[in-house]
């Protein structure tokens, strides 16, 4: 099986951005949060506001390389962009998925079940 190269070379720039995303993470990203971190789901460790090359991902598991998106109202306005982002993303091998802040804050459980499916196909 041939791995598909890792997304390398991020910058001091995007570090410190991802830096101030975790400290400033939006209401839908720290209820997430809440229920990933401290290997709560299926024992995996997740980071957040994670750098990747130019990217920053909202939660990121290095063990499944599982990207989580938690998009607001912005991504409303940017699907052309979002859609780039993921398939340059899935070129790496990386799975993305993207649930809406309204679902996370009001579905949390059914966002966790997808994610569980995701990590551990049947």
């Amino acid at each position: 099986m041939s791995r598909k190269p890792r997304i390398r070379r991020t910058t001091p720039e995007i570090e410190e951005a991802a830096r101030r995303l975790r400290k400033n993470m939006t209401s839908a990203e720290a209820h997430l949060w809440s229920a990933l971190k401290g290997k709560q789901l299926a024992g995996l460790k997740f980071r957040r506001q994670h750098p990747v090359g130019s990217f920053i991902l909202d939660f990121y598991c290095p063990a499944c390389k599982l990207v989580i998106e938690v998009d607001g109202e912005i991504h409303n306005y940017q699907t052309d962009r979002d859609r780039a982002r993921t398939s340059k993303l899935e070129e790496h091998g990386y799975t993305v998925l993207r649930f809406r802040n309204e679902q996370v804050l009001n579905n949390l459980p059914e966002v966790l079940v997808e994610i569980k499916q995701t990590i551990l196909p049947p």
